[in-house]
């Protein structure tokens, strides 16, 4: 098996992916996450990372909420505004410039490489109450032992719910995870989803 690295992903198929949270609006963002984003946005700052045609983040943006979002592909169907900033970018290595009282990624994390390496930057982007939840699929993820890498998880923070496939955690941290990332395979096939999705290789 080949791993892709940062730049041959990027350029995959399977990343590049048009199926996936394109046109969702933000009851749909609601849905997928178990959160009341109606209630929970007002007046708050909010980054959405894979972010796909805006629909949601437009919503959010008339509600009164500060919203960023960026996506790799950059097919936005939304006008930029004054409290709504949109950005073409690969996720891993991008940085914002300030905090966040919501980090969101809605069936995003499926098609990135380091999936570790961006969970450990979220953490560090979160305001002193801010909130982090998105799709997660933990067998994406090939660390050797899951029991360990789960246990990892939780030590630093992260609430994983493998019923609705879900991760979330609270408050900001400095977080390392004792793996080094080695590659990822876009040719796993399709995940939970039905559609295919990249599974991110780890060295404990």
């Amino acid at each position: 098996m080949r791993l892709l690295g940062p730049a041959e992903l990027d350029a995959s198929s399977v990343v590049a992916n048009n199926a996936m949270n394109r046109g969702r609006r933000l009851r749909g963002y609601s849905r997928e996450l178990g959160l009341n984003l109606a209630v929970a946005l007002s007046g708050k700052t909010w980054l959405d990372l894979c972010c796909g045609e805006g629909h949601a983040l437009a919503e959010a943006a008339l509600l009164g909420a500060d919203v960023t979002g960026v996506d790799l592909v950059g097919h936005f169907a939304v006008p930029p505004a004054a409290n709504l900033r949109l950005v073409v970018a690969s996720i891993p290595g991008w940085h914002p410039s300030g905090k966040f009282d919501l980090i969101t990624v809605v069936h995003g994390l499926h098609y990135l490489g380091d999936k570790l390496g961006v969970l450990a930057e979220i953490a560090g982007w979160l305001t002193e109450r801010g909130k982090f939840a998105a799709n997660f699929d933990v067998a994406s993820v090939e660390a050797g032992s899951r029991r360990k890498l789960l246990a990892a998880l939780r030590s630093r923070g992260f609430v994983y719910d493998s019923r609705n496939r879900r991760i979330s955690r609270t408050g900001p941290a400095v977080v390392e995870f004792p793996y080094e990332y080695l590659g990822a395979d876009d040719t796993a096939g399709p995940n939970y989803t039905g559609q295919p999705a990249v599974v991110s290789h780890y060295r404990a």
